[in-house]
């Protein structure tokens, strides 16, 4: 007599989801929200060039230079920030 519940299964359950959908569920299980997170990445980097953009405009116009340079410096730095993380997360997806 053999006992169904001491049998070891011999390969993956047989499931109704194509290897494609698969492939991808596991991608999202073990990196969750990674699109959302590109898109947060590509908005804050389009708000940042347009915050450069504004403030390069005020330096030319010779308006509060002190101050409008801290604040490009800034919109600067989070552009660049924000392309870093996205090729870091470019490099990850890619390790996959």
């Amino acid at each position: 007599m053999s006992d169904s519940s001491t049998k070891k299964p011999t390969s993956r359950p047989k499931s109704k989801l194509s290897p494609e959908k698969y492939a991808r569920l596991r991608a999202e299980a073990k990196a969750p929200y990674r699109g959302l997170r590109k898109f947060f990445y590509v908005a804050f980097g389009a708000s940042g060039l347009i915050g450069a953009f504004v403030f390069l405009a005020q330096l030319a116009a010779g308006r509060e230079v002190s101050s409008t340079l801290t604040n490009l410096g800034l919109q600067v730095g989070l552009v660049a920030l924000v392309v870093w993380l996205f090729r870091w997360e470019e490099k990850q997806e890619n390790k996959q």
